[in-house]
């Protein structure tokens, strides 16, 4: 199927969900079942993408992303049902009045249209998106990386005959198999049916679909995020958000990629941090002063290391003057996803909060919480690291735009 038959079939099956009305809970209750009825079909699919990706070289943590289990395939199901008990938010009411002639004018929430997905080797996002988007009254094309073809290709089909079984038309969800650039690329020049598109995965891949999109673009995903250790911070707190926010899963895009520890409490803190990194034979990449204090286990770090997204148990660390030395070099290096200040101070929160601008910020708290289910918005598209439109953990009612209603009693103008 070509992706211009793709497109209007999106289109129609659009039209169909603006009045789908409970018909979309249902088809949604019908995803997570068929999931579950078919968690084989999918294991045997994505047992042959972990082959393929040992063969390619694949790294541990690309592995774990792409992996699927008995687990994660209940866990998908249960995102998928945890969306369909969320509001509808399709025909809120944003605002509305009564203008000076009689004019009753309302802000409605209605939905996006056809949204685009380019996504790497993480399977779950092929039910995850679907799910939102379907929830939020837009059709979807999905289009994965190469290294989930086969488990994306089960995943999609099991959704389409499941929303097909509830009654609606099952073009509302359509997976790109084509896994080649130029599939990518037309994707990303579909003005005439896609309204918006959303790329989730690298950096790679999102720099090239910003930079390359014809389409308006949502820009999610990479997660070069920060620990500020601050001088009155408690070290043991210190010690276990750091450990939970790298090493709980360091293939995701809120889990941290630097540390910044204040000076005046660095030779305290650092070696009980990096005792308890160990537990994780967590590789340290950090700054002169650094190295002076827990020798030569450190690797000096480059100044490409602060921009790096490491993804994997591999951490950067630096030893600032301040405060405001620490938002420095996150506004210099961060990709605005989340970060986190750990402090005792009431004005050094208030001053980090205020001045860092993330999506996300964290006082003694890990970043692993930036997640739609965490923020109880439950499944989510991605993180949004831009401002306009969405920001943050975007879950349904950032896949909606709204319109004017207007409703008169003759009124000419």
């Amino acid at each position: 199927m070509t992706l211009e038959t793709m497109g209007q079939n999106a289109k129609a099956a659009a039209c169909q969900l603006l009045t789908a009305g409970s018909l979309k809970n249902a088809a949604l209750k019908a995803i997570a079942a068929f999931l579950l009825e078919n968690s084989q079909t999918i294991i045997n699919a994505n047992n042959i993408d972990i082959e393929n990706g040992k063969k390619a070289g694949l790294t541990v943590s690309l592995l774990d992303r792409l992996a699927l289990s008995g687990q994660r395939i209940e866990e998908m199901a249960e995102g998928v049902l945890q969306v369909s008990k969320l509001p509808d938010p399709i025909g809120n009411i944003l605002y509305g009045g009564v203008t000076d002639i009689g004019l009753s004018i309302s802000k409605v929430r209605v939905p996006l249209g056809v949204i685009g997905i380019i996504y790497e080797a993480r399977p779950n996002v092929t039910s995850d998106a679907a799910a939102l988007c379907l929830k939020a009254g837009n059709a979807v094309i999905l289009r994965g990386g190469k290294e989930a073809i086969n488990s994306n290709k089960a995943i999609a089909d099991i959704m389409r005959d499941a929303i097909e079984s509830a009654g609606l038309d099952r073009n509302c969800i359509q997976l790109i198999e084509d896994i080649s650039r130029e599939s990518a690329k037309e994707l990303m020049e579909m003005t005439e049916y896609l309204d918006v598109l959303i790329p989730r995965g690298g950096a790679g891949l999102i720099q090239t679909v910003v930079q390359n999109a014809k389409v308006p673009v949502i820009e999610t995903g990479v997660g070069n995020c920060h620990v500020f250790v601050d001088e009155s911070a408690d070290i043991n707190m210190a010690a276990d958000i750091i450990y939970n926010a790298k090493t709980s899963r360091p293939s995701v895009c809120n889990a941290i990629e630097t540390i910044l520890i204040h000076k005046n409490i660095s030779k305290e803190s650092l070696p009980k941090i990096k005792e308890k990194l160990d537990e994780k034979n967590v590789v340290l990449r950090g700054c002169g002063r650094t190295i002076e204090i827990l020798g030569n286990d450190v690797i000096l770090a480059s100044e490409e290391d602060y921009f790096t997204e490491f993804l994997d148990y591999i951490l950067a660390v630096k030893v600032v003057d301040s405060l405001d030395d620490a938002v420095s070099h996150i506004a210099k290096y961060s990709s605005h996803h989340s970060e986190c200040i750990v402090t005792q101070s009431y004005e050094s929160a208030e001053r980090f909060t205020q001045a860092v601008d993330s999506a996300a910020v964290y006082v003694n708290a890990s970043t692993r919480f930036t997640d739609g289910g965490q923020f109880g918005l439950g499944a989510e598209i991605g993180i949004s690291t831009q401002k306009l439109h969405a920001r943050g953990p975007m879950g349904l009612n950032e896949l909606t735009s709204f319109k004017f209603v207007i409703r008169g009693t003759g009124q000419v103008r």
